[in-house]
Formats: structure tokens, C-alpha cells, sequence
């Protein structure tokens, strides 16, 4: 029996998921949630075989944020994005931080089950337009490491800020989230927009939309 943990912050999307696999006696849903940060925790608790991951959630940390956590301290764990974003550089960066899996919310659920079956057995699966967006990184002779700049310099506080800040939250709306001082966050606002090399928050805005950070 294949173990999978749900992500996403859309109820009915969740319940919709789950019945399509629970029909067949192949597939476990043993947790769900819509939070990042939550899915760390349960991914730890529950120790899943598979994890389908969507990319836009609330909070401090996405989902391809959270994905590339659970990927370093469980390797064991496979990843699958589910998303309804086929934007290129979600795909590249999917990929490059360990996603084994890049699956479009349209697919239809048998397309859904083989994503997962061929993922646990150690192979990988790609929807078919994003396959051909990553034939034609191939073509242009782009690497997926390429995508690799200053975002990956922040640290994992910081890309919550960073998230945080794209979203519209003040530093003080930060502090609070996160539980840490306005000092603090402030502190970290300063040191995320030096290693940016940006000045405003719309440059920010439109660098985390770029990044897959956020969505337009």
C-alpha cells in the first residue's frame, strides 16, 4: 500500500483527491493539510511514501519551500506537485530542489494514480506540457540548475519573510506571524532586500511572482 500525505489549502480540492484514491485499495491518504509548515510536521510524523504537494499556499512557506525541506531531511519521502501552474520556472525549480513529480490539477484521476504509482517506484513523471517545456529548456541549451541566484541565498527564515513581505504583510504583521520581535523582522527585511540588491516592494512582488513564490 502506497502512504500519501495531501497538501493543499482547498477543502474540496483535498476531498476530491482523496475519493478519487481511495477507490482503489492500493492507496492510503494517512494526513492532509493546507499549510507548509504543517506538511514538515507531518511528513515527520507520518513518515508517507509519496506526498502530493500543490505550490501556492498561505502562510510563511510555499509549497515548493516546504517540498525542498522535506526532500533534504527525508529522502526517502517522494514529492509530487500538483498544481495548476504550468509557468516554466515552477517547473525548473520543482525539479531542481527534488520534486519527483510535476502533475497539472486538469489531469484526469487515472493520470493522477499512474503519477503516483511510477513515482514510488522510483521513476519520474511529468504532465505532458510540462515535459515539453522542459524539452524545450533542453533545446535552447538551458540548464534546470540555471535557475539557481540570489533567492537561494536566504536563509529559511528569511524566504518566509521574503514570502511574507511579496504577500503585503508589514513587519509587524511578520512579527507576529512568525513569533519573533518587529526588531527582528525588520532585521531580516533589511538583510533580504541587500541580498536582493532591491530598494522597493514592488521589485520584491514582481522577483517572488518570477520566483514561483507567489502567484500573480
Amino acid at each position: 500500500m502506497i502512504r500519501i500525505v495531501l497538501v493543499d489549502d482547498h477543502d474540496l480540492l483535498r476531498a476530491g483527491v482523496r475519493a478519487i484514491l481511495e477507490k482503489d485499495t492500493l492507496f492510503q491518504v494517512v494526513g492532509e493539510t493546507g499549510d507548509g509548515q504543517d506538511a514538515i510536521r507531518m511528513v515527520s510524523q507520518l513518515h508517507p511514501d509519496i506526498v502530493l504537494m500543490d505550490v501556492n499556499l498561505p502562510g510563511g512557506l510555499g509549497g515548493l519551500d516546504a517540498t525542498e525541506t522535506i526532500v533534504k531531511d527525508h529522502p526517502d519521502v517522494k514529492v509530487i506537485v500538483l498544481t495548476q501552474y504550468e509557468n516554466r520556472e515552477y517547473i525548473r525549480r520543482a525539479l531542481r530542489i527534488g520534486a519527483r513529480g510535476y502533475l497539472l490539477k486538469r489531469s484526469v484521476a487515472e493520470e493522477l494514480k499512474e503519477a503516483i504509482r511510477s513515482v514510488y517506484a522510483g521513476k519520474r513523471y511529468l504532465h505532458p506540457s510540462v515535459a515539453d517545456e522542459l524539452v524545450d529548456l533542453v533545446t535552447t541549451g538551458r540548464s534546470i540548475d540555471d535557475a539557481e541566484d540570489d533567492y537561494d541565498r536566504l536563509t529559511p527564515r528569511e524566504k518566509q519573510v521574503f514570502k511574507l513581505l511579496a504577500e503585503g504583510k508589514t513587519s509587524r504583521d511578520i512579527s507576529k506571524y512568525l513569533t519573533i520581535s518587529l526588531k527582528t523582522a525588520m532585521t531580516h527585511r533589511t538583510h533580504i532586500m541587500e541580498k536582493l540588491n532591491m530598494h522597493t516592494r514592488s521589485e520584491l512582488i514582481r522577483y517572488a511572482i518570477k520566483k514561483a513564490v507567489i502567484t500573480e
